[in-house]
């Protein structure tokens, strides 16, 4: 799996995306990133890319030239590793974060994580996107959140983080995605009583009980009439 990320701040990935599973990823050679700063594909001397809304308003918009000069220079990259690896196809995605997107899900993350090899996604800023630049790369616009960022950095980084985790190879089994598992809310490790203010929170029993079927019943999580387990064990 391939991660192109179109950017005006590159800088903002190298610590998260060089941690943990991420940096595990890349090592196996699982997954892969690198960026197109939008900057580097203007054609005027101070580098522009945004410009003042047209119809007027707040802020700036970003400008589509170098955005969509970005993308073909992934284009052509991809393309060429194909001709290289003697591939058929490559199946690739483009993507805007944005606030006004699809709402980003699990059942997304999957779904992209077993059909797309190339996923570019582009980062917003200022007050948004021309919006030619959907139309020109029939791109999709993804929200992560009911709520506005700054830019589309961190959302990127989400959504990195939630593909990247199902890519085969990355986590090393599959049954270590959480998501997969049987799984409660409550999650407890030792020791098995801590005493608090004149109280003893203790792990439920039943979690030591070494009983399997019991256990996967208490993990099952809970119908939506029924959301709380006891922190104490009575």
């Amino acid at each position: 799996m391939q991660f192109h990320i179109v950017t005006i701040f590159p800088e903002a990935f190298t610590s998260y995306l060089n941690t943990s599973i991420l940096k595990r990823g890349q090592n196996k050679g699982a997954v892969s990133f690198d960026f197109f700063n939008p900057r580097d594909y203007t054609q005027d001397k101070h580098r522009k890319v945004d410009d003042a809304p047209y119809g007027g308003g707040p802020g700036m918009v970003m400008k589509a030239e170098p955005i969509i000069r970005a993308v073909e220079a992934i284009k052509s990259k991809v393309e060429s590793h194909k001709v290289h690896k003697v591939i058929k196809s490559i199946k690739s995605k483009v993507v805007i974060l944005s606030p006004a997107g699809k709402q980003f899900t699990n059942k997304l993350a999957e779904s992209w994580s077993n059909k797309y090899e190339n996923i570019t996604l582009i980062c917003g800023h200022y007050e948004g996107i021309d919006a030619r630049v959907k139309k020109i790369l029939k791109a999709e616009e993804i929200s992560v959140g009911p709520y506005t960022l700054t830019g589309g950095e961190l959302a990127s980084l989400v959504i990195i983080d939630a593909v990247t985790r199902r890519v085969p190879d990355v986590l090393g089994k599959e049954e270590s995605i959480e998501e997969k598992r049987i799984s409660s809310s409550e999650v407890y490790t030792r020791p098995e009583v801590i005493p608090y203010k004149n109280k003893k929170y203790k792990a439920p029993k039943v979690l030591l009980s070494g009983h399997h079927q019991k256990i996967d019943e208490w993990k099952r999580p809970k119908l939506s009439t029924d959301h709380a387990r006891p922190a104490l064990d009575k």
